[in-house]
């Protein structure tokens, strides 16, 4: 059991470091939004499982949650979101 638990965390590890080496690669801010939101979701579950439940609370509800909302809006506003659906409505 205590040999699985160190293959999770370790494959976290690398998830984690993908995740960043990912993020700062891509040229398209939605996906670095989506990969931004997953980093967060892996780290709730990293904070779990060095049993800090509150820290895991808060990743998850501000790094996860609210944050990518923001991210979302503030993309949609500068019109990354949704602009290829303007243009085709527009040549319509």
């Amino acid at each position: 059991m205590q040999i699985m638990m160190q293959i999770i965390e370790w494959l976290l590890l690398i998830f984690l470091i993908v995740c960043a080496v990912a993020v700062s690669l891509s040229k398209n801010l939605l996906n670095s939004v989506i990969i931004f939101m997953s980093y967060s979701l892996v780290m709730a579950v990293i904070w779990v499982l060095l049993q800090a439940p509150d820290l895991a609370i808060t990743e998850a509800a501000v790094g996860a949650g609210v944050t990518s909302v923001l991210f979302f809006l503030a993309l949609r506003r500068a019109g990354q979101l949704g602009h290829k659906r303007d243009e085709e409505s527009k040549k319509r």
